[in-house]
């Protein structure tokens, strides 16, 4: 995996004896670490960390949640570990995962290890102006179609048939993110969360369809294989701690949502996903259509459902900062986004329940 990496704060860094532990565990799995294991803490990642494992030529992904600071169901690297487990032989590109330890005495936290996948990891609008716009345009639509294949895959064939439950998706979904709010949210904006989550709940639509969801698919999530500029790929979707069953096209509009600028604010600098040079909303949607996605029912509920999932994720990022477990661009800045998440979550109820 391709990106720059960051210095570990004193929180963030694996010990020696830790290292030494998850040598033991993989090499208990009959993972050859002939050396010592070397940890760098990978740029990026709000939710969990992400480690590049080195042993001599040998390297290795670890992800793992945060120490400190966390929210329920939003770190979790067990769901991780399973869904990507199902979908290794799939059509949906995925790091193949080797090793799960749930047993937090081996270095803080649960963790797991996957298969390092070479490629570049595009996350600031910096990345993106080092590709040519065919290429950037080749890679949006790669993207649309890695989505709407992930959401042909038949979950009872790949052993996920239990994964989640098959219908109330949305509602379940509301309930979750009411509750994270509940937990870690900002006072100086309950009203209009309150607001937006009742609206929510009122004009909750059915249910059509039941896939495999990701749940955070943008361009950063995944890692590209850019190697023939003339057909780039998707190499790996990543970060999937917050897979289930559940409504696809919740998927589309989470993606979707992320477009907007004030997604900089969380990320702390101007975002690959918020460049002009990406596709819009509309045409996100309509190439999902093309690329075989179901249809788009109920567009601007999911819509607003997704900008209070975000604004939620923005609360969960300050509330780390304020306790202190994280530091670093955006944990300063998410706080201010959650307003204007909120807002647009309201609009979008205020625009129509149309589909596309």
């Amino acid at each position: 995996m391709t990106s720059n990496a960051a210095p570990s704060s004193s929180s963030q860094s694996l010990t020696d004896d830790e290292l030494r532990r998850v040598a033991e565990l993989m090499s208990a799995r009959h993972i050859d670490v002939a050396a010592g294991l070397d940890a760098t803490l990978i740029a990026g990642g709000r939710s969990n960390l992400t480690y590049r494992l080195d042993a001599g030529e040998t390297s290795w992904v670890l992800r793992m949640p945060p120490r400190k600071g966390r929210t329920p169901s939003a770190h979790d690297v067990a769901r991780e570990y399973r869904v990507t487990k199902a979908l290794a032989d799939s059509a949906v590109p995925v790091a193949r995962p080797l090793l799960l330890c749930e047993d937090e005495r081996v270095i803080g936290a649960p963790f797991t290890v996957v298969e390092h996948v070479s490629g570049a990891t595009i996350r600031t609008a910096t990345d993106l102006d080092g590709l040519e716009d065919q290429v950037v345009g080749t890679v949006s639509r790669r993207l649309i179609e890695a989505l709407a294949a992930l959401h042909r895959v038949d979950a009872e064939k790949v052993g996920l048939a239990g994964f989640g439950r098959p219908d109330g998706y949305a509602a379940r979904q509301l309930r979750r993110w009411t509750g994270q709010w509940e937990l870690i949210g900002d006072g100086s904006h309950a009203v209009a969360a309150a607001e937006l989550s009742r609206r929510l709940a009122a004009s909750m639509p059915a249910q059509g369809t039941t896939s495999i969801v990701h749940g955070d698919y943008r361009i950063d999530n995944v890692i590209l294989g850019l190697d023939a500029d003339d057909d780039p790929r998707v190499a790996a979707v990543v970060d999937w701690e917050l897979s289930t069953l559940g409504d696809p096209i919740a998927d589309v509009a989470m993606m979707c949502t992320y477009r907007h600028p004030v997604f900089d604010l969380i990320v702390g600098q101007p975002s690959a996903w918020t460049s002009p040079r990406i596709p819009d909303i509309s045409s996100l949607a309509q190439a999902y259509a093309t690329a075989g996605g179901v249809s788009l029912r109920a567009w601007e509920f999911h819509l607003a459902l997704a900008y209070f999932k975000i604004a939620v994720i923005a609360a969960g990022i300050a509330h780390r900062a304020r306790v202190g477990a994280a530091t670093g661009p955006g944990f300063d800045s998410a706080g201010e986004a959650i307003g204007i998440y909120l807002d647009l979550g309201l609009h979008a109820l205020d625009s129509g329940g149309g589909a596309i």
